[in-house]
């Protein structure tokens, strides 16, 4: 009987070139609605696809820039992957998208293609415009362009201009139920186990789970929950536990989801506030985790 892989090398598809969509499709025949009754109602330019990462909504935006755009050349991306320096240099590996970025874009589009097709302009995401960034998209809401359609990817609502988001029909995407999460893994992990707990773990976010299984994070909490739920482990085991977390800051949160896990709503606030000081006061990232396990478990 074959076994199923444990390894962590998998090859997960950017949303450029995942032709998989599972669920929205209340949201996918809202545009298609509103596309192919735009003769007798003009479509609204700018659609915001709003919700946690990692549940497809960049997925689904490359799904609808396929189905519109008419000719290379009239689409127009805006990420961290392309973002630019001021001196038009690649800048992949800053914290915010530029100015310059959405700057190059919209000489890019004045360029473009004259032919009458329609044009999409795809920003992922606006969570990650600078303020600068974001004003200039601003002012080009403010009189889009005649045929140009925006799909403008958000993760927190709150963290978009308010004059932005009143420029943009607000499609808010719900994460995935345990049962589609289930479907992706079947389809992008078939050799692979995927215990229910990191489906629950994933908080609806198929992105979530290939994080965890592309850094081992799910094995690394299934081993915090049996270092909590056993009676007989001790502060080396929790140690032991705290070191595997501690190298990749984006494991750190699994220690909140193990609060959420046990019901420890209490201990919650006090938790948060500790992870964010690790990161904020550079401290010693074993001790700190070392420590909200250990009142994890008295709490038990």
């Amino acid at each position: 009987m074959a076994t199923k892989k444990t390894t962590n090398s998998y090859n997960f598809p950017a949303p450029m070139d995942n032709d998989i969509l599972v669920g929205h499709t209340a949201v996918l025949n809202e545009f298609l609605s509103a596309w192919n009754g735009r003769e007798a109602h003009p479509i609204h330019p700018v659609w915001m696809l709003t919700g946690p990462r990692g549940i497809g909504k960049a997925t689904l935006a490359y799904k609808i820039a396929k189905m519109i755009y008419g000719n290379v050349g009239d689409f127009f991306i805006i990420d961290m992957e392309r973002n630019i320096d001021k001196d038009g240099k690649p800048k992949p590996d800053g914290k915010s998208v530029s100015v310059y970025t959405v700057r190059a874009m919209i000489e890019k589009m004045q360029m473009s293609s004259m032919s009458g097709d329609w044009r999409v302009i795809l920003i992922d995401s606006v969570d990650e415009l600078n303020t600068a960034a974001s004003n200039a998209l601003l002012k080009l809401l403010e009189e889009p362009p005649a045929k140009t359609l925006f799909l403008l990817i958000v993760h927190q609502l709150a963290n978009v201009l308010p004059t932005v988001r009143s420029r943009a029909r607000v499609e808010k995407m719900r994460p995935l139920s345990l049962s589609q999460l289930r479907e992706l893994c079947e389809k992008f992990m078939p050799d692979t186990t995927v215990s229910d707990e990191t489906l629950r773990l994933a908080n609806g976010s198929f992105g979530r789970i290939a994080n965890l299984k592309k850094s081992g994070g799910d094995v690394i909490y299934e081993e915090l929950l049996d270092c909590l739920k056993n009676p007989r482990s001790n502060t080396i085991d929790m140690m032991t536990i705290a070191k595997k977390i501690a190298p990749d800051p984006a494991l750190h949160g699994i220690l909140l989801d193990a609060i959420a896990y046990f019901g420890l709503a209490d201990l919650y606030p006090t938790a948060t506030h500790a992870i964010a000081d690790i990161a904020r006061i550079n401290l010693e990232p074993e001790l700190g985790l070392f420590k909200i396990i250990t009142q994890i478990k008295q709490c038990l």
